[in-house]
């Protein structure tokens, strides 16, 4: 089991890049769980036709020590596994204890023994990297992190903090920085500004998503790409970005 975490300021895309990239995996036969690690709680909208699933941390309110794995993992688009952190009411609490929370409700509940996946995949954000944020690398739950950034400066800001945390808690053997997609904007000179950067936070660029109007049109079906327009440039780059990261992952 390869267990990859994917960072990103909000916004940037990551959701749909992660969810893209589960489905990809899935259409090339590998088991694959994706857990949103988001208050929104949108990470797996679109492998499951468009509708939000209960989180696990609303299933703890609701059901407290009752919860299953059938009340927290759902089966989306080519089988993917799909879980949702959740988190707390909005102005209580705290967002980062509710990621804590929910994965150690999927250990309790032996969520990976169950499903058996070959890969998991954490969708994380990625504007501040402490407490439960920090969990996939500090826990030793991901082996691999990838950042999704754009060549916009704050995206880039976030990303390079992003970077910083994984070198400080790498050196602790978690998580390895194993790259950064590009998830594109238009910037002006972006891909050169996306590898200077990728340089300058010891990484390089894997793949370069470029910015397509289908990804809406597909996201307005509730649906990622890979599913709604599965032939289109845009699945196949999909499928070119998880045919990479495979061969990162393998190293």
């Amino acid at each position: 089991m390869k267990k990859i975490a994917v960072y990103g300021k909000g916004g940037i895309g990551k959701s749909t890049t992660t969810s893209n990239l589960s489905a990809a995996l899935a259409d090339m036969g590998y088991k694959v769980m994706q857990v949103g690690c988001d208050p929104k709680a949108d990470s797996t909208k679109n492998l499951m036709g468009g509708k939000k699933i209960p989180t696990v941390l609303d299933q703890i309110r609701e059901k407290d020590n009752l919860v299953t794995l059938d009340d927290i993992a759902f089966s989306g688009y080519g089988g993917v596994v799909c879980v949702e952190s959740g988190g707390p009411t909005p102005g209580i609490g705290c967002a980062g204890r509710g990621i804590i929370t929910a994965f150690e409700k999927l250990e309790e509940l032996n969520a990976f023994d169950v499903y058996r996946p070959d890969i998991v995949l954490y969708d994380v954000l990625g504007d501040v990297v402490c407490g439960g944020f920090a969990m996939p690398i500090r826990g030793g739950y991901a082996d691999h992190v990838f950042i999704v950034t754009s060549g916009e400066m704050m995206a880039l800001f976030a990303a390079s903090n992003i970077a910083s945390a994984i070198g400080n808690f790498g050196k602790r053997g978690y998580a390895k920085f194993s790259g950064i997609i590009q998830n594109s904007r238009n910037v002006e000179m972006e891909d050169e500004l996306v590898r200077k950067a990728a340089e300058e936070m010891g990484s390089q660029v894997i793949h370069i998503v470029p910015r397509d109007k289908t990804v809406q049109l597909a996201e307005n079906q509730g649906k990622t790409v890979i599913e709604a327009y599965p032939d289109s440039e845009m699945a196949q780059g999909y499928r070119n970005l998880a045919e990479k990261i495979l061969e990162v992952i393998k190293e």
